[in-house]
């Protein structure tokens, strides 16, 4: 004959028993952080973990001058590729790698490794699985970092540094995205080997043309084309004006941003930006025309 417990002891039974995924959470002395940017064409991300000073010297101390550093706290740093790139000059297949750095008190040697999981055993990395090793100066920060920090900054159009702060002391080294080959692809497939360019691919041509000093009798001629088929966009006359002027066509720059001018004031609502952007090119074509 089967016996059955009263319902109140089982009732005791489940809340003695311990209670399952119920693991205690609390706040990390150092978080993980996760950053993105896209540098070019290129994708770089970077994880890592976020110690803070919290009253302690740090450089030359709690992380010592001469040795190894993971860059951080915790899981080792890493930095990842979404394409070739280079390095302080050096270049830098697409992949994930581990950032690791020897602080010293002018400067640092950074190494990118493929290990991305010695955490702090930061010895037990093998060198020849090295892809990058170079050293970077140091610099004094504008004001003390409490929290050490990563961050892509100087942007360009196909470059970044990677700053790293922490309390007074700041090291970065730069990174090179390879933009102009795969820009000058796409122009080639859409543009130069199509019969039929859309209009917004020729604009956007003409723009890089433009910003990178290249052939700017080719970036008019794909310019006017797109003006032709969207005369409405300002932002486009715009460009043409510049482009007028940088080749010395003043009164074809002036002809340009008029009706760039007129565009933006009939846009609803009416760009005032673009406005006052075509009022001082006028002003500067007249300037330089005398």
């Amino acid at each position: 004959m089967k016996k059955f417990l009263p319902v109140a002891a089982v009732a005791v039974a489940l809340l003695a028993a311990p209670a399952a995924h119920a693991q205690l959470k609390t706040p990390s002395a150092s978080p993980t952080s996760t950053i993105t940017q896209r540098v070019g064409l290129t994708d770089v991300t970077i994880t890592y973990s976020r110690p803070s000073a919290r009253g302690r010297a740090i450089f030359g101390t709690l992380v010592p001058y001469g040795k190894r550093w993971r860059t951080g706290a915790n899981a080792t740093t890493s930095i990842k590729f979404s394409d070739d790139v280079t390095v302080e000059g050096k270049k830098v297949p697409a992949g994930e790698y581990g950032i690791y750095t020897i602080p010293n008190k002018s400067e640092w040697l950074v190494v990118l490794n493929k290990s991305t999981k010695q955490g702090a055993n930061v010895d037990g990395f093998k060198d020849d699985e090295d892809v990058a090793r170079f050293t970077v100066k140091t610099y004094k920060v504008a004001a003390p970092v409490e929290t050490f920090t990563i961050d892509l900054t100087d942007l360009t159009p196909a470059t970044a540094n990677l700053a790293m702060e922490w309390a007074s002391t700041g090291a970065k080294f730069k990174i090179a995205a390879d933009v102009d080959s795969k820009v000058m692809a796409q122009i080639g497939e859409k543009i130069t080997n199509n019969a039929s360019p859309a209009a917004s691919d020729l604009a956007a041509a003409a723009v890089y043309y433009n910003d990178n000093d290249k052939d700017l009798k080719q970036a008019l001629a794909w310019m006017e084309k797109a003006n032709a088929a969207e005369p409405t966009k300002f932002w486009n006359l715009h460009t043409e004006a510049k482009i007028r002027l940088k080749m010395k066509d003043y009164k074809g720059a002036i002809t340009a941003a008029e009706a760039s001018k007129k565009a933006a004031l009939a846009a609803t609502p009416p760009n005032g930006d673009y406005v006052k952007m075509n009022e001082d090119l006028m002003a500067e074509a007249k300037k330089m025309g005398k």
